[in-house]
Formats: structure tokens, C-alpha cells, sequence
């Protein structure tokens, strides 16, 4: 028996239950989030084996550590240096795994998979997050709500994370009822077909190009999605703008601020962030204005944009990068996330975007959103890796997906695509990119050529790296349709990958 455990995970479970989402989010606990962070650096630094050593050899005197100020001077944590060269249990509080009631493995997209402890407590922060949206965008405190787990069960980290922080909501008091088929379509469509008629909306859970295979499945099969009032929670990566539109007419998202929001997650922090009816007014503005976007991101393809609670996780911006401090089963301080992107103050984004010509405030307002709140906002490109180099220039799997959802080309593909560079039989570069086909979808020339002139045309519109740097000669691309689920490229029942190397 562990009764210290036990006592704090019960205390921790009251406070989020009895605690109202406002006060959750309360402005003076945002303000006073620098000198939180401090607080938990020097409790790592005291407490957890492996950063103390890490500091060490670093240098580093944690006394000498006094302010808000000087942590920015504290070296990056990374996969590499902190996370694969210490044991797990060394970098848990006190050297051991004891703390911790449950254990997640991350999708290993980057390499070898890692395991992450986990705590009731960890649950109950993310949890804060799919709070805000399930109350501010769905109103599920009020509406009896289903939800779909989409999410692969399992060690991996998604569904049972998610699974467990919606019973935290119902145990909260919102009237929701989860049920975790998993990444198994045909399980996903037999649940709702059973259950989606006794409540008053319906949400899946779980990766864009899934949930969109799910509810492209469901109108082949002539289940209406209108009826049952669906909304959708998406998280592991970047989707257009266009991409939400189409969800938006198959699935009959009625509210385009409110029916579908993404989550900025990862295995080593869980949920960072997430969208809110402010965040994609604003990310729909810029997607009709790309000098809009360049003007505040740098580059004109569009980022996930979501708000964080800074007292929960802190976000820094380093060069060009995002970097997370958490606490957790295995805390981590100024730990380096790999993706690429960057924080922009509340104040200074609203501010901006009314230079643009955006009042974002007024605008969530007049479309009846709840609880804009002033939290500050991260934008996330993704992982730089995620993309190839074709003669000098990143491509990044975001442009090129924006060819897929054009009206001339949607309706006869998934909108999952592999591209890669490859050498012919000369040794020349060419750009290649494989295309999965809708079931039943016919792999002609004509759909070859369309796909090969909408790609190059985005590419040549957003990408100025490619438009500057790839000879005219060597932008035209390569296009091949497979059928859908093919092994070679798309594989059923696994994360998809949309960049080979």
C-alpha cells in the first residue's frame, strides 16, 4: 500500500472535480506562471536524480538560480542527451517509478519508442484541456454528449489518455459517455449506429486522416452524420483549412468556429494546448490572407495555432523551436520538443491580427462563443524532419496536402500521400509523390496529371524555398495512385507517415 499516493491522488481528483473551468484557467495563476516555473526547477533539480546529475555535468549550480529570469540561461533538455542517456527511474522524483500508477508508450514516429510515466495527477492537467473544449466549443456541460475514442488502445499513449481524461469529466458532472472502439473502423460505425441516437451530439477522437477515412466509410454505407450532431476532437498533426471544410460538409459540422478542434500534444508532456473558437477564427482569416500569415509566423503555410495555460505547461520559443517545462511522472524542465513554431502573447496577437484587419474578439463573439479567454497562443509547424529537401528546399507534407482537398481532386482520394525524393537510372532528383485513392477510385492519367498540376501550383504559390531554389525544369513532380490501404505505402491500423527519406 502507498497511502501518501493515494491521499494526494484523491485530494487532486476533489480539486479538479469541485473546481469551476474558470478558476481553473484564472488569470493570476496565468501571471504568476513564471515564478511557478521557477518553484519547479529547483523541486527537480532537489528531487530527480537524473537532472541533478544533468546540471551537473552541465555546470550548472541550481542556488544560483533566483529568478524567472535566469532560467532562460539553463542548457535545453533533449531526447538524446537527458532522455536515452539516463534510466527512467532516475529521472522520476526520488529515483524511482513509485510515484506513478500507469505507464505510456510514445508512437515512436521519430525512432525507438519511449516509455512515459504517468500519475493521476498528469491525467487531471490534460484533462483541464479537453475541459475547455468540450465546455467553451462543444457545450457538453450541457448537452448529453457520446464520445468516440479513435485513438489506437493500447500502451500507446493516445486513446487510453484520452479515455481516461473524458471520465474525468463525467465524474466532474458533464453528461458524457465514452466508448473506445479504438482505431477500429468498422467498430467505430457499429457504436455509433447503436448508441448516437440517445444523446444530443456525438464526438470522435482521433487523427485527421483517420477520422476522415471513418466518416467517408459511414456515408458509403448510408449512416447520416448530420442526425447525430458530430464533432471532432484531432490531434498529431498540421490539417488546412480546407481540410476542416471538407470534414465540415461530410460530417455536417454545422458551427465552423465550434465543431472541430485539434490538440498540440506529445507522448513526453501530453496535451499542450488546443484550439478554441478565437484560434480558428483567426487560423480561417489567415488562410485566405498568406501575406497575413507570413506577417505573423514568417512563413505563409499555416500552422496548428492553438492557446496553452502557461501554468500548466510553459512554452519558450528557441530559435525557431518549441521548448516545454511540465511537471509529470518524469518532470522536465526546458526540455526541446523538435518542432518547429513559436508563442505569441494574447495581447500581441489580437493587437496584430486588428493591424490585418481582424477584430478576432469581436468576431468569436458575434458567432456566440463561450469563454474567450486571454490565454497566450502557440503556433506549430511540426517536426522540421517530417519534411524532405528537394534541391535545397523544405517540403513540407501541410502545402502539398492543400493540393489533395481542392474540389477537382478531394472527392476521388483519401488526402494521405507519401512523398519522398528519389534518383533515376541518370542519378537526377525527382519529387515523388504517392497517392492513395478512394476505395473504389480508378488510378487514371487524367487524375495523375490533375494531381501533378494542383501539387506544383501550391507548391509554387506557398513554398518559396522550392519556387526560388528548384530549377523550373525540375519542378515538375511525380505523382503515383495506389489503392486504398496498400501495403508499400498505406498500411491500415498504424500512424501514418507522410515523408519517406
Amino acid at each position: 500500500m502507498q497511502p501518501d499516493r493515494t491521499r494526494r491522488a484523491i485530494a487532486a481528483l476533489r480539486s479538479f472535480v469541485e473546481t469551476p473551468l474558470s478558476d481553473l484557467l484564472d488569470a493570476r495563476a496565468v501571471a504568476n506562471a513564471p515564478d511557478a516555473l521557477l518553484a519547479l526547477f529547483h523541486d527537480v533539480a532537489a528531487s530527480v536524480p537524473a537532472y541533478r546529475a544533468f546540471l551537473e555535468a552541465q555546470r550548472v549550480d541550481p542556488a544560483a538560480v533566483r529568478t524567472p529570469d535566469d532560467l532562460a540561461t539553463l542548457p535545453l533538455v533533449t531526447k538524446d542527451g537527458y532522455v536515452r542517456r539516463y534510466p527512467l527511474a532516475e529521472r522520476c522524483r526520488g529515483g524511482t517509478l513509485s510515484g506513478s500508477d500507469f505507464v505510456a508508450v510514445s508512437s515512436g514516429s521519430t525512432g525507438e519508442p519511449t516509455l512515459w510515466p504517468r500519475s493521476l495527477s498528469d491525467e487531471l492537467v490534460v484533462a483541464t484541456r479537453f475541459e475547455q473544449v468540450f465546455h467553451d466549443a462543444f457545450e457538453a456541460d450541457r448537452r448529453r454528449t457520446l464520445a468516440v475514442v479513435c485513438f489506437p488502445l493500447g500502451t500507446w499513449v493516445g486513446g487510453m489518455f484520452t479515455a481516461s481524461c473524458l471520465r474525468h469529466l463525467a465524474l466532474k458532472g458533464y453528461p458524457i459517455t465514452t466508448v473506445t472502439p479504438g482505431n477500429n473502423r468498422a467498430e467505430i460505425l457499429r457504436a455509433v449506429r447503436a448508441l448516437a441516437a440517445s444523446f444530443e451530439q456525438t464526438v470522435l477522437l482521433g487523427y485527421p486522416p483517420f477520422l476522415k477515412d471513418v466518416v467517408d466509410a459511414g456515408l458509403a454505407d448510408g449512416l447520416r452524420w448530420s442526425e447525430h450532431h458530430v464533432k471532432l476532437v484531432l490531434a498529431g498533426e498540421v490539417f488546412s483549412e480546407e481540410w476542416r471544410g471538407l470534414m465540415a460538409e461530410r460530417a455536417g459540422l454545422a458551427r465552423p468556429l465550434h465543431d472541430a478542434a485539434s490538440l498540440y500534444g506529445t507522448a513526453d508532456a501530453g496535451v499542450l494546448g488546443n484550439e478554441t473558437p478565437l484560434s480558428v477564427c483567426i487560423r480561417r482569416f489567415l488562410a485566405q490572407r498568406a501575406d497575413a500569415a507570413r506577417a505573423l509566423f514568417g512563413e505563409a503555410r499555416l500552422p496548428t495555432l492553438v492557446q496553452y495555460d502557461p501554468s500548466a505547461r510553459w512554452l519558450e520559443e528557441h530559435d525557431g523551436t518549441l521548448v516545454i517545462s511540465a511537471d509529470g511522472g518524469a518532470p522536465l524542465v526546458r526540455y526541446h520538443l523538435d518542432d518547429t513554431g513559436g508563442v505569441v502573447p494574447y495581447g500581441v496577437m489580437i493587437a496584430r491580427l486588428r493591424d490585418l484587419g481582424l477584430d478576432a474578439e469581436a468576431e468569436v463573439r458575434r458567432a456566440g462563443a463561450r469563454g474567450v479567454r486571454p490565454l497566450p497562443f502557440a503556433y506549430v509547424f511540426g517536426r522540421a524532419h517530417f519534411a524532405v529537401s528537394y534541391y535545397g528546399a523544405n517540403v513540407f507534407p501541410e502545402t502539398v496536402s492543400l493540393a489533395l482537398e481542392q474540389p477537382e481532386t478531394r472527392d476521388w482520394v483519401t488526402g494521405k500521400f507519401v512523398i519522398e525524393v528519389k534518383e533515376d537510372a541518370a542519378r537526377d532528383r525527382r519529387l515523388d509523390v504517392a497517392v492513395e485513392l478512394a476505395p473504389g477510385a480508378e488510378a487514371r492519367a487524367d487524375r495523375v496529371s490533375a494531381l501533378e498540376d494542383a501539387i506544383v501550383s501550391v507548391l509554387l504559390r506557398l513554398d518559396s524555398e522550392f519556387a526560388s531554389y528548384v530549377p523550373p525544369e525540375r519542378q515538375r513532380l511525380h505523382v503515383s495512385l495506389w489503392p486504398a490501404g496498400h501495403p508499400e505505402y498505406f498500411p491500415p491500423g498504424v500512424k501514418h507517415r507522410y515523408a519517406r527519406k
